[in-house]
């Protein structure tokens, strides 16, 4: 059974850093990509960076340069680095896994989700 746990988020002010985690169970890394979402309220969920199979990483123009996706293969876990955070990412923060390659990745591309992890920037 494949689960995934978020961890690390919390309340900031602007300009400070966090880094998010995710544990993977029941799911070898390196067969999956894994992918980082979004969700503010009152919007829709938005994908925000991902780590495909082979390595490859993918950002939301949103997060470039500031946002840093990784994953460490022994732990099963996966980092999203988040640097210079602005207010408009105060969101929940979603960990998700997909078995497909893609160029960029949306909701329905992925198999297994987390529950959430609440990310709030205050200015």
């Amino acid at each position: 059974q494949v689960r995934l746990v978020e961890s690390g988020g919390g309340s900031v002010q602007a300009g400070a850093s966090l880094r998010l985690s995710c544990a993977a169970s029941g799911l070898t890394l390196s067969t999956y990509a894994m992918a980082w979402f979004r969700q503010a309220p009152g919007k829709e969920r938005e994908f925000v960076a991902t780590i495909r199979s082979g390595g490859s990483t993918v950002y939301a123009d949103s997060v470039k340069g500031r946002f840093t996706i990784s994953r460490d293969s022994a732990s099963k876990t996966v980092y999203l680095q988040m640097d210079s955070l602005k207010p408009e990412d105060t969101a929940l923060y979603y960990c998700a896994a997909s078995r497909y390659y893609s160029s960029i990745y949306y909701e329905p591309d992925m198999a297994y989700w987390g529950q959430g992890t609440q990310v709030t920037v205050s200015s």
